[in-house]
């Protein structure tokens, strides 16, 4: 019996402060690292630590935390001062400063008592204070980024332009001018001399082009050049307000959340409005048309500039939206889309003011001329839906060509970030060299423009090809090269495989 009581008793487990068993106290709290406490002294503890907490660390003129360092018997200097010649040659220290709590690295507060050290959370010093979100670190500006302040002339913003746009030398030239006038206007109306003098109005643009010609990239490049918050939406989900989907304040939603909720930084932004031609005014129809000819109404008020309430974070207005007042007067507009059918427009308005005669327009006149669109005018996009009000508001209009074999081929070699050296930087990191002959970029060029996609069609001819050589490559570290053959591309042979040096 007796050996049945020890074994009992000396299973029992026991707390580390009052040295109580746990059939005396009750059940017991591990904490780490398997220390055993009473709940007794767990509450002793507690109320001790934030008594002395109070005492030590909160002063109550300010209610900030004090932090005191313990002085030595001189009264001198703090023990920490003193010492510190002393720790800086000892090795020891450096075990101790690795070996640093999370409060001693962070911004909470440890009180020791009776051996164990408690950490404080944030909150707990400091009742009052108001935790304050982190800010988002501050992208690093591209070594290429021009300065609005100090926007370069037209002719540079081109060169610019040239190096990642092939071809629609018309299109950057009329972007580089629209551009170079709107921010000149911007820096004139903020300066004090000049707010009482002339006010010079706004340049939207409109863009005119068959699709993959490059309409969106030209915006992209251009907002990236400049380092200014871009919107890029679609005008296909828009429709009037009240009626399901996006209203066309969300446009300036987006600009907002790109600007990162800075207002001011996005009232001097670019919004690309894209397929611009899905909001024409629907023909022949009884039915309220509320994504057509209601939708261009209600962009009217944001084209011209006027205070608007944005909904933050969300696409349409609400009770529990928060919402903010955003002024377009300073954002510049540029709508685009492919108006499919208004060549035919064109070429109807063309042929039809000559049909007799030496001067008479045959009706298959124009059906290959590349610069078909660089004809339209007003009446045009009049006829095609657009309500005057609207093509008003978009003073610039011009179009951009399709993209022939040639343009192709530079559009595959020639700029900064051209899709040949993407897939080259790809398989460089592999330490393989990829190269393609000339027989191989005429093939490519002329498999897109058989496509009709635009330049969109190269990337996907190139994954087509580019899928075996890919797949197979990693598997063999002898392979050197590789030569891409316009045999291969067609299907009648294989790429030209060179073996490492």
């Amino acid at each position: 019996m007796n050996n049945t009581d020890d074994k009992d008793k000396k299973d029992d487990g026991f707390c580390m402060m009052c040295r109580r068993r746990s059939s005396e106290v009750g059940p017991l709290v591990t904490v780490p690292p398997g220390i055993t406490v009473c709940h007794s002294c767990m509450q002793d503890m507690m109320n001790q630590a934030m008594r002395l907490f109070r005492e030590q660390h909160i002063t109550p003129e300010t209610s900030e935390p004090k932090v005191t360092e313990p002085a030595d018997k001189s009264g001198d200097k703090p023990a920490a001062e003193e010492s510190a010649e002393e720790k800086k040659d000892d090795p020891k220290t450096d075990d101790a400063d690795e070996k640093k709590s999370d409060r001693e690295k962070g911004d909470s507060f440890g009180i020791p008592f009776g051996g164990i050290r408690f950490i404080l959370p944030e909150m707990m010093q400091n009742n009052n204070a108001r935790v304050k979100p982190k800010k988002k670190p501050k992208e690093e500006e591209l070594p290429d980024v021009m300065d609005i302040a100090n926007l370069p002339v037209p002719h540079e913003i081109k060169a610019r332009l040239d190096e990642y746009v092939i071809g629609q030398e018309h299109a950057k030239k009329v972007m580089s001018v629209a551009v170079y006038n709107h921010y000149k206007r911007v820096r004139r109306q903020e300066e004090e001399a000049f707010r009482d003098d002339v006010v010079i109005e706004k340049s939207n643009m409109l863009m005119i082009g068959p699709t993959g010609c490059g309409k969106t990239y030209l915006v992209q490049t251009l907002a990236r050049l400049l380092n200014v918050p871009l919107a890029i939406t679609d005008a296909t989900s828009l429709t009037e307000a009240g009626y399901i989907g996006d209203d066309v304040e969300s446009v300036l939603s987006k600009l907002l959340a790109a600007a990162d909720n800075d207002v001011e930084r996005a009232e001097h932004g670019i919004v690309f409005i894209d397929e611009i031609d899905k909001i024409a005014k629907k023909k022949n129809t009884t039915s309220r048309d509320v994504s057509g000819e209601s939708v261009q109404q209600g962009l009217l008020k944001l084209l011209e500039g006027a205070d608007v309430e944005v909904p933050v974070g969300a696409s349409s207005k609400n009770a529990m939206v928060p919402q903010t007042t955003l002024n377009t007067k300073n954002i510049l507009f540029i709508c685009g889309g492919a108006f499919p059918g208004l060549d035919e427009i064109v070429k109807t308005r063309l042929t039809k003011s000559f049909t007799m005669g030496f001067n008479a327009h045959l009706k298959d006149s124009f059906d290959n001329d590349p610069d078909l669109l660089s004809k339209t005018t007003m009446e045009d996009l009049r006829e095609y839906g657009m309500i005057p009000e609207f093509i008003g508001r978009l003073p610039m209009v011009f179009a951009l060509r399709g993209l022939d074999k040639e343009a192709m081929k530079r559009i595959l070699t020639e700029p900064k970030n051209a899709i040949l050296k993407q897939y080259q930087k790809l398989l460089a990191m592999d330490e393989v060299k990829l190269e393609f002959d000339e027989s191989a970029l005429d093939v490519i060029a002329e498999q897109a423009v058989a496509r009709d996609t635009g330049a969109r069609a190269l990337r996907s001819i190139i994954e087509e090809f580019m899928l075996d050589i890919m797949y197979e490559i990693p598997k063999d570290d002898t392979i050197g090269t590789v030569t891409i053959t316009g045999d291969y591309i067609l299907g009648k042979g294989a790429p030209i495989i060179g073996i490492r040096a």
